[in-house]
């Protein structure tokens, strides 16, 4: 069974059962500056999840491409990847823990035809506040005696704490603010077998191994959260009106349990890049696991970094990028690798029935690959050709590991971007405790300036950049006033040259309808509309019909830009009213002209727009 197959019928499972399929998200969210990446299904719904209706219904299922950088040191063992795609469904206030709990297991045991032996599941065990699942549990216990097991509790259903099995925005409960939804959650682990426990690598190693071992027996591969409680301002919790389920499951997980393979690098979706790493290399994979596994890895994420529209940079997702090429390199020197154009092509041959657009951007995308190792290893060389001068001193004798200052490894990381790691890979050692000590004061630094960019959401604030972002604002409402309001934003870029707005439609946009949208908000220049901004309660800007998403940005006072009406406070009857931290032009006459240059598709049911605004001087509000 192939990974496309278990996407087509893990959806067509869900469609059967009334859930609308929604696209996947751009892996990079280009209108959410909280976040880098999407690393969930559930990241995109957050705003659904917490009330807002949204235009597909209550069931809705997906399949997102996922990046979590938060994985990135794992890499090289059995089971990490930083990209993947997650497999997920949702229940926006309709079926709860008993659908829910049987469709999975059905899915996996019926669908999938994994043993259900195999299969062992956790619970909330509850806390002071909020008492055990025990509605999951009787649950469980029911579907696994349909499948003719006796789940006792502490053999096949495991009780844990808010650390493993809660889920809110900000975390344990004792850390929730006042008036956020969360809840118990369930996961289920696949077991490979006592036989597989790598007792030297694991901290459980005296003890009996249990799910929650991070020993690489027991592997989860799929959560469901059940969002049912919100915390009071006494800090008790209540039970929610709506009650929701986030279920997400990782795809490569999935697969290793339909074929019992212990090893990701190993299973019919990845081992065809390994093969071809190891062919390339002329290395044997058992001899070189771990360094094959950070090249296959980092260089399939930096494939889908680079192909959403990412430049290796100093900052943000070019950060990033660069951070996995280089990482990626330093294995791909120790295994004497010479050529990367073999390696990336592998990837995208086994990515490209579910992304094609790999294969159509595959030029861009390796010469941003390639490109980029050629200034690691010229840096590389300069780095090392620094050291050797200053240390020139302690003679010729300078053969293998050599001690260098932690104000020098500091200077290396600084000034050529190499990290630790990558210091020691040049075969340099360090006082890494005083480097550490040197990295947490540039890091408070880099913390204080990435608060004050993002307060706008803004990549900069230029006047032309300021313009573009108030046009997006027009157009989004234009957008909705010809194509319906199903229609709602999905990203947008904007630039001092141009602006870039992804919307969910999925059909080309005809010459009449480009033109009818440019019209209106062209009108809306002519216009001279007022722009002002409120704070407003969330609730109150939902119910005057505010647009934009529902997220973690959001607290209890929310600022909603109104495009029209009066300009006064208070005076909701505006053309535009959406959720944004600004800034924005006073009128909109400031803009003087708008004109849509291009559109195209950017995935099914996805299109972009590009367009430009006239010259002005624009006030900022």
């Amino acid at each position: 069974m192939t990974a496309r197959e278990i996407i087509d019928m893990y959806i067509s499972f869900f469609e059967k059962r009334g859930h609308k399929r929604i696209p996947n998200a751009p892996l990079v969210p280009q209108n959410d500056p909280t976040t880098l990446f999407t690393s969930s299904g559930m990241q995109p719904l957050v705003p659904y999840l917490l009330g807002e209706p949204h235009p597909a219904g209550k069931r809705l299922v997906n399949v997102q491409n996922c990046f979590r950088a938060q994985d990135f040191d794992e890499v090289g063992n059995n089971r990490h990847t930083t990209f993947f795609r997650m497999l997920g469904n949702w229940s926006l206030g309709d079926y709860f823990k008993k659908e829910q709990i049987p469709w999975f297991f059905t899915f996996l045991t019926e669908e999938l035809k994994i043993t259900p032996k195999r299969l062992y599941v956790t619970v909330f065990a509850g806390n002071d506040s909020i008492t055990q699942d025990s509605m999951a549990i009787a649950i469980w216990k029911e579907v696994f005696a349909s499948a003719g097991i006796d789940a006792k509790e502490n053999e096949r259903i495991f009780m844990y704490g808010v650390e493993k099995n809660w889920w809110s925005r900000s975390g344990v409960p004792d850390k929730m603010p006042a008036r956020e939804p969360g809840g118990p959650d369930t996961e289920v682990f696949y077991d490979f077998g006592a036989e597989l426990q790598i007792h030297e690598h694991s901290p459980f190693k005296n003890e009996p191994c249990h799910v929650n071992c991070d020993c690489g027996r027991f592997i989860e591969i799929g959560n469901s959260v059940f969002m049912q409680y919100q915390k009071q301002t006494d800090g008790s919790f209540k039970a929610l009106p709506q009650q929701n389920v986030d279920f997400g499951g990782g795809l490569e997980r999935i697969l290793m349990a339909v074929e019992n393979q212990p090893d990701v690098y190993q299973t019919s979706l990845l081992r065809p890049i390994i093969d071809s790493l190891t062919k390339e290399l002329r290395k044997k994979y058992s001899d070189h696991a771990r360094d094959l596994r950070i090249v296959t890895a980092h260089l399939m994420s930096a494939c889908f970094i680079a192909n959403a529209g990412v430049k290796p940079s100093n900052t943000e997702q070019g950060y990033i990028l660069r951070r996995l090429i280089r990482r990626a390199m330093d294995s791909f020197y120790l295994l004497e690798g010479r050529q990367l154009e073999p390696i990336l092509e592998a990837i995208v041959e086994q990515y490209k029935d579910t992304d094609p657009d790999l294969a159509d951007n595959f030029e861009n995308i390796k010469d941003t690959i390639v490109q980029e190792s050629q200034r690691y290893h010229a840096t590389r060389e300069r780095a090392k050709k620094f050291i050797e001068k200053k240390y020139k001193h302690i003679g010729d004798e300078l053969l293998g590991v050599k001690e260098i200052s932690a104000d020098d490894a500091f200077l290396l990381y600084t000034t050529h971007g190499l990290s630790p790691t990558q210091i020691e890979s040049l075969g340099y050692t360090f006082d890494k405790q005083a480097f550490a000590q040197k990295m947490e004061a540039h890091q408070k630094l880099s913390k204080q300036g990435a608060e004050k960019k993002f307060r706008g959401g803004l990549a900069d604030h230029q006047e032309r950049t300021i313009m573009g972002h108030t046009a997006t604002h027009l157009l989004h409402q234009a957008v909705r006033d010809i194509l319906g309001n199903q229609v709602h934003q999905t990203g947008s870029n904007i630039t001092t040259e141009r602006l870039r707005f992804d919307f969910n439609y999925d059909q080309k946009l005809t010459e009449e309808q480009i033109k009818q949208i440019e019209a209106i908000v062209n009108e809306k220049i002519r216009d001279n509309l007022p722009v002002h901004f409120e704070m407003l309660p969330l609730q109150t800007a939902k119910q005057i019909g505010a647009i934009g998403l529902f997220d973690e940005k959001y607290e209890d006072k929310v600022k909603i830009y109104f495009i029209g009406g009066s300009g006064k406070e208070g005076d909701h009857e505006a053309y535009s009213k959406e959720f944004c931290g600004g800034p924005h032009v006073d009128f909109t006459g400031k803009l003087k002209s708008f004109k849509i240059i291009k559109q195209e598709s950017v995935g099914k049911n996805q299109r972009r727009i590009y367009a430009i605004v006239g010259n002005s001087k624009a006030r900022i509000l």
